[in-house]
């Protein structure tokens, strides 16, 4: 099972989003629970980004995202929030 290593970005961005809309907090547990035990999962709809390194894009619902990293079997939380905000 991969790791989850949440970084400050991202704690900032989720307490942002979930003061804005707690109804979302069950969603990205979802979320992040399927990452944790099948990354390519198909709903999870995860793509490589292009031009920033080795960093990846999934889908939480049709406008919020995660942005994360893939490397040695962790998984790093960059940034969650509309796709306005983290692209």
């Amino acid at each position: 099972m991969l790791e989850l290593i949440v970084s400050k970005r991202f704690e900032k961005d989720l307490s942002k989003l979930l003061k804005s809309n707690p109804r979302l907090e069950k969603k990205v547990e979802k979320t992040l629970n399927l990452l944790i035990k099948n990354p390519k999962y198909p709903s999870l709809r995860l793509h490589k980004l292009s031009g920033l390194g080795e960093n990846y894009s999934i889908s939480v619902d049709m406008n919020i995202r995660i942005i994360i990293n893939i490397e040695d079997g962790k998984i790093f939380l960059l940034r969650i929030g509309s796709h306005d905000e983290v692209y």
